[in-house]
């Protein structure tokens, strides 16, 4: 790799001309570099082409287009100030590789929102990294080929947190949100990666990876999201294998994707040193509804992959390792939660609840016991210690005074009782509790119609009958205290 040439610092006058009369020899100290429209630089660019080892580069809150570059010094830190700063490439790239090409180590990038990198061989990236020890906080990464691509030494640590990934990749299936090739250590945590388009949510080849507390998932059909609905493969894919904590995250698999397959550990050959995966007290959710693999091993991959404490919602194989340890999980096809639909995914399944086992200890004397969660959007939390651990990635809402007595509230919203309906209508029911509805369930004459976890139900019920008929909805919350609502309509044709 080549080495650059440090820039020479230049002072104020002022300050030259005291410092040489008091005969004083002045120390190289870190610059801040101000970029705005009204700074003396007035693109990222430039000021990151004026700073050297150690300096800061501040960013206002503002949209820079076409401002691409390779950045050399060491020891840099690039931040966005007073608001997040749009990059947007606009169809530039730097050296056929993308926005920003990181060559120096040590580099900082804080609180920046990039977007917009594309190249002719289209692998374009909004950071591709080519310099050591990099890291990524606070900030959107989205609608680009590849969000972060890179990482060319095994001496190399990346750390990637706070952040938010969106529908990055081209579409081929070989550009994803990120892509870290084989460095020493990938350490990715309270980010939220998403509906990549057509590749990997998150791709490391990485000798370590620290995979902890973050969010993995796609935007329903329907729903607004921050970017673009894509259809991802692999949620997580560690193709190499390598020594790997996935500890704490939420990991939902969207109804249309390009690959069944959730996380999925060795599948191109287990070339790492390391071939041990700890997949602990994770949420695993498969919204699909006719197939799916919730963890992949690749055939090489020999050490037994330890599962422990971990939630499997929905339907498909759970692991195809036969010699995995299956220790404390928790299957079920419709897990309870506080509000799935609203991502509130602490659990209300009784089941659940004091039901995990004590993490223990890699083989390297690593500590598996999760110590925080995630919270949306892009954050982490400090997880509550109640009783013995829960399964999954939350620990489930208690109250403080104890045993919880209070029954939930359950009121339709529509259709109200009296109310004159066709034979298919729409009935809408709101459940809230003092701590949490589990589960709330609709039935007509008696029927179960729909049950749904959490207190939001919307369906639509078709009927052959006309006449008076009763629907009752019933809420259930994790303590099992129960109510019930009813109410009449009347069905014409």
């Amino acid at each position: 790799m080549p080495t650059y040439a440090s820039k020479p610092r230049f002072y104020p006058a002022s300050r030259v001309l005291l410092a040489l009369c008091a005969g004083v020899v002045l120390p190289v100290t870190a610059a801040t570099l101000q970029v705005g429209p009204t700074r003396l630089y007035t693109k990222p660019c430039a000021a990151i082409a004026a700073a050297t080892a150690g300096d800061i580069v501040e960013i206002d809150a503002a949209t820079y287009i076409g401002d691409v570059c390779g950045i050399y010094a060491n020891n840099l830190t690039i931040r966005g100030v007073n608001g997040r700063p749009k990059i947007d490439a606009g169809g530039n790239n730097a050296m056929g590789k993308g926005t920003w090409v990181i060559i120096g180590s040590n580099v900082v990038v804080e609180n920046v929102e990039m977007f917009g990198a594309r190249v002719a061989d289209r692998n374009g990236a909004a950071l591709r990294l080519e310099g050591d020890h990099f890291t990524l906080r606070g900030s959107f990464i989205h609608d680009n080929e590849n969000g972060v691509l890179g990482g060319l030494s095994t001496a190399s640590n990346i750390l990637i947190e706070t952040t938010e990934f969106g529908y990055n990749g081209y579409g081929d299936g070989y550009s994803h949100n990120i892509y870290i090739f084989n460095v020493g250590t990938l350490t990715f945590r309270y980010n939220y990666t998403h509906d990549a388009n057509v590749g990997h949510n998150l791709k490391s080849r990485a000798r370590v990876n620290n995979i902890l507390y973050n969010r993995f998932s796609s935007t329903p059909a329907g729903q607004t999201g921050s970017t673009t609905p894509g259809q991802p493969s692999y949620e997580i894919d560690l193709p190499n294998a390598g020594t790997s904590y996935v500890i704490g995250n939420v990991i939902q698999q969207p109804a249309v994707n390009q690959n069944p397959g959730m996380l999925a550990y060795g599948a191109e050959g287990a070339s790492n040193p390391g071939q041990d995966l700890y997949v602990v007290n994770n949420t695993f959710l498969n919204d699909q509804s006719t197939s799916g693999t919730f963890i992949l091993a690749g055939g090489t991959v020999t050490t037994p992959i330890l599962m422990q404490n971990n939630i499997f919602g929905g339907v498909g194989t759970v692991n195809t390792q036969t010699s995995a340890i299956d220790k404390t999980n928790y299957r079920s096809m419709s897990p309870g939660f506080i509000d799935r639909g609203g991502y509130d995914l602490h659990p209300t399944d009784p089941l659940v609840r004091d039901s995990g086992s004590a993490p223990g200890l890699s083989a390297s004397g690593v500590s598996l016991m999760p110590v925080a969660q995630y919270r949306h959007v892009a954050s982490g939390e400090a997880r509550p210690t109640v009783g013995q651990i829960d399964i999954g990635a939350y620990e489930a809402v208690t109250t403080s005074s104890g045993a919880d007595t209070v029954a939930p509230l359950v009121t339709f919203v529509s259709p109200k009782n009296g109310d004159t309906v066709r034979r298919k209508f729409k009935v809408s029911v709101n459940a809230t509790d003092n701590v949490a509805v589990a589960r709330t369930s609709l039935y007509l004459d008696g029927k179960l119609i729909t049950s749904v976890s959490g207190g939001t139900l919307g369906t639509t019920v078709s009927t052959t009958s006309t006449g008076a008929q009763t629907l009752t909805a019933t809420a259930v919350d994790a303590a099992n205290n129960q109510t019930s609502s009813s109410v009449t309509v009347m069905v014409v044709r």
